[in-house]
């Protein structure tokens, strides 16, 4: 399949792909964001995400091939400049080569679970990129059966949370909606809830897990809101032996969910 080519940095898709970064305003309106670099390309294509446009930079490619990514024949193929390359790429190892994926629809009447003891995370009103990406990796690692996110103050398709979730975006099931609604979708399901709080909270490994349970992160900052405690089944709490009273919000997170599978026998 023979590849447009583009070498100027005024072109109006190089301009449109700028703007799809920047503005998360954009991405909405045209239901489609920028992926960088082979591997996250490869797991946004296995999570079912469609490649709309590809570009690729051969002089950065190496020995790879634009092939292995062209499954159907409804994606445009661009070749692009190195030049071209550098000012539309987020950062500077993404091996040459950069997709347009149209986005999904992540509202929680599509979340299907596997069985009747689904493990959920669920994070609240989380704000910073990289806290969601590193939330991501852990449920990725763990293989939750869904994660949750209430209340998001980040899009999704930012470059900083593709990025920082290292392509973990694609391979978990997102489900995003206010409070409200994740609490009404988690009682509908019969799933227990279990809040990481300070206060009425029980030692963590002295909490059944096996059924179906989902595992409530509030801002590292603030916690959780008072909504959540109204409704958790039981607070939870991870002891501090030191002098501070949490720690990062994906660290606290990867202890809960894997005592969690350990309970399971995973």
């Amino acid at each position: 399949m023979e590849a447009k080519f583009i070498s100027s940095a005024q072109n109006p898709l190089v301009k449109k792909i700028l703007q799809l970064k920047e503005k998360s305003r954009e991405r909405r309106k045209a239901g489609v964001f920028v992926v960088e670099g082979q591997r996250e390309i490869e797991l946004a294509q296995k999570g079912g995400y469609v490649l709309q446009t590809l570009l690729y930079c051969p002089e950065l490619m190496g020995s790879s091939s634009v092939e292995a990514f062209t499954k159907t024949s409804d994606q445009e193929i661009i070749q692009v400049s190195e030049s071209v390359y550098g000012k539309i790429a987020h950062r500077g190892t993404t091996e040459g080569i950069m997709g347009l994926m149209r986005s999904k629809d992540h509202t929680l009447a599509n979340i299907v679970f596997k069985d009747e003891t689904p493990l959920v995370l669920v994070a609240e009103a989380t704000e910073k990129p990289g806290n969601i990406g590193a939330l991501l990796r852990t449920a990725d690692a763990a293989a939750v059966d869904a994660v949750l996110i209430a209340n998001p103050k980040s899009d999704l398709y930012s470059p900083n949370i593709i990025r920082s979730s290292v392509g973990c975006l694609f391979t978990n099931q997102i489900g995003v909606g206010t409070t409200d609604e994740i609490i009404d979708f988690l009682q509908t399901n019969q799933i227990k809830i279990y809040c990481a709080a300070l206060t009425a909270s029980k030692n963590y490994v002295e909490c059944d897990f096996k059924a179906a349970s989902a595992l409530v992160m509030g801002t590292e900052a603030t916690g959780l809101t008072e909504k959540w405690l109204q409704n958790s089944d039981q607070n939870i709490i991870i002891p501090m032996q030191g002098e501070i009273d949490s720690m990062n919000v994906s660290v606290s997170a990867a202890i809960l969910i894997f005592e969690a599978k350990r309970q399971r026998g995973f």
